[in-house]
């Protein structure tokens, strides 16, 4: 069975953690602030495969508060950053988030495909108190090259369940990917070793 091991980032008010209790249970949370960090388990198929997800849901972060990301970062094997729709600085403090996971991935991942990334538009059913453009939040995913989608944490399940399954998919890819490059690079170790064994036998013969 599979390990997948999610974060859930965003500032307060974002609804980052109505969207991740709407995936899990279905049901609707009004907002409510944390200053504890959570983590939820739990398993479901998906493609056909079995998974233990663990979704790492931090309080909420500032724009100033870079070392709460230290932790979801290092830990995490893809990213939710949320923002909510009707309030820019919430917004803002996205743009920011998604530069430090960018900026903490080059020095841990060289070489490596990036790790999977969903910016969410949030409270999608506040439209009439928008103060973000959809092109705008869909313009900072294209430049941070992760996928895009609004949706409202209060009014439907369906688009969250998708979002997240997305999500597990790119994962799923991704950890894949690793995977075989390690054993390429393995094999392609073990194939030097063996021929600079072979090689200095021959030599001596």
């Amino acid at each position: 069975m599979n390990d997948i091991k999610l974060a859930l980032l965003g500032s307060q008010g974002a609804g980052k953690s109505a969207v991740l209790v709407r995936f899990l249970t279905r049901r609707f949370i009004g907002e409510y602030a944390s200053n504890t960090n959570s983590l939820y388990h739990k398993r479901l198929s998906i493609d056909g495969r079995q998974l233990n997800l663990e979704v790492f849901d931090p309080c909420s972060q500032s724009s100033e508060a870079r070392c709460i990301l230290e932790e979801p970062v290092d830990w995490a094997d893809g990213f939710m950053v949320v923002y909510n729709i009707s309030d820019r600085t919430s917004f803002i403090n996205a743009k920011n988030i998604l530069r430090q996971i960018r900026e903490a991935r080059v020095e841990n991942c060289k070489g490596e495909m990036e790790v999977p990334v969903c910016l969410v538009g949030n409270k999608q059913d506040l439209c009439h108190a928008r103060q973000v453009n959809e092109d705008e939040g869909r313009r900072l995913a294209q430049e941070n090259r992760c996928h895009f989608q609004e949706v409202s944490a209060a009014e439907g399940y369906q688009d969250i369940a998708n979002l997240f399954t997305q999500l597990i998919r790119q994962v799923m890819d991704h950890l894949k990917y690793r995977a075989d490059r390690r054993r390429y690079s393995g094999s392609k170790s073990m194939a030097k070793l063996i021929n600079n064994v072979f090689g200095k036998r021959r030599k001596s013969v």
